[in-house]
């Protein structure tokens, strides 16, 4: 695509005002953006969806209205300008930036969280690179740098058939760990015994802390993975074992209450709300956390699944699959 191909207005997802319903979404034309001599502009052809989408919507990360939703996608250069290196026009590349539910997105040179995707790379393999970066980087620079997991350690897994739930188990399963799933429905537990958990527990019928407590014969946990947030926070630091690892990293149900530190006094809980951006700063770890985990997809010792693709049109029914916590995998949306 020539630059004066380029069209004025685009398709785009985005928000004017802040809100927790869906309702504050629109989708209709914005302008296209223009970009400056230091700045990249993708034609899209694909997005992935996180629950990162619904906290920007909400407000809890501020990026100001209006805003155009979506932190992940992939697609084709067209057009760069004269002081970016390392990149031509045509390239198809994948993506962290806010922006990417639009037909263009504009990107800045100095984002260091971007892929270049191999020349012939087939079309379904673009839309997994599109949607595999965001969850995929978040699990394991956490099984990486968060919590050194040992063989043998108990480690539970909160919403282990999400997206990131699904990295996590595959992750620690290959460490060795002794993997205890939560999910809301016998269907997504079977998903996670698929991917390596081996004790499952169903939170809307059973007692998480009263299950931990049998599958560990009293111990707890020595980590807890957690991306649900309120609806599980008390019954998480019940499980939790002495001198344990609390890892908070979502808020699927809502922000967790407030805590007293003094609760985490009887067992030496430690608790830690990580975010993969901080992992990955610099190119230097950009390119080391990618690396090593296109390997590890490439090798087999991970899988990832796209379970539902949506129009860029339909991004509420895909956020509602996600947010009303009936998907498992990934979500993603085609981008015209």
């Amino acid at each position: 695509m020539s630059s004066d191909q380029i069209p004025g207005t685009m398709k785009a997802v985005f928000i004017t005002e802040h809100g927790d319903p869906l309702d504050v979404v629109k989708y209709g034309d914005i302008e296209v953006p223009t970009i400056t001599d230091d700045q990249i502009l993708v034609k899209n052809k694909y997005g992935g969806i996180n629950f990162y989408d619904s906290y920007v919507r909400k407000g809890i990360f501020d990026f100001g209205v209006p805003c155009t939703l979506g932190v992940e996608g992939a697609g084709e250069i067209v057009a760069l300008g004269k002081n970016v290196e390392g990149y031509a026009v045509g390239d198809i590349v994948a993506y962290s930036q806010m922006g990417a539910f639009a037909e263009y997105t504009k990107i800045e040179k100095t984002n260091v969280m971007i892929f270049k995707i191999p020349e012939g790379t087939a079309e379904e393999k673009i839309k997994i690179y599109a949607g595999i970066f965001s969850q995929g980087l978040t699990a394991l620079s956490f099984v990486n740098e968060a919590y050194k997991v040992q063989k043998g350690q108990f480690a539970l897994v909160h919403a282990a058939a999400g997206g990131v739930g699904l990295f996590l188990t595959q992750l620690l399963r290959n460490e060795g760990a002794r993997v205890i799933a939560t999910a809301s429905s016998a269907e997504k537990l079977e998903v996670a015994r698929k991917a390596g958990a081996e004790f499952l527990i169903n939170y809307r019928t059973e007692s998480i802390s009263e299950k931990v407590s049998e599958f560990t014969h009293g111990k707890g946990v020595d980590v807890l993975y957690d991306g649900v947030g309120k609806a599980v926070f008390e019954e998480s630091l019940k499980s939790m074992a002495l001198k344990g690892t609390f890892i908070n990293y979502g808020d699927a149900s809502g922000p967790c209450p407030p805590l007293n530190l003094a609760a985490l006094t009887p067992q030496n809980i430690k608790i830690m709300r990580p975010s993969l951006f901080n992992y990955v700063r610099t190119t230097e770890q950009w390119d080391y956390y990618t690396k090593w985990l296109l390997e590890l997809v490439e090798a087999g010792e991970i899988e990832t699944e796209i379970t539902a693709t949506f129009p860029l049109c339909d991004y509420k029914k895909a956020a509602q699959t996600l947010e009303g916590r009936t998907s498992t995998g990934k979500v993603m949306l085609s981008i015209p």
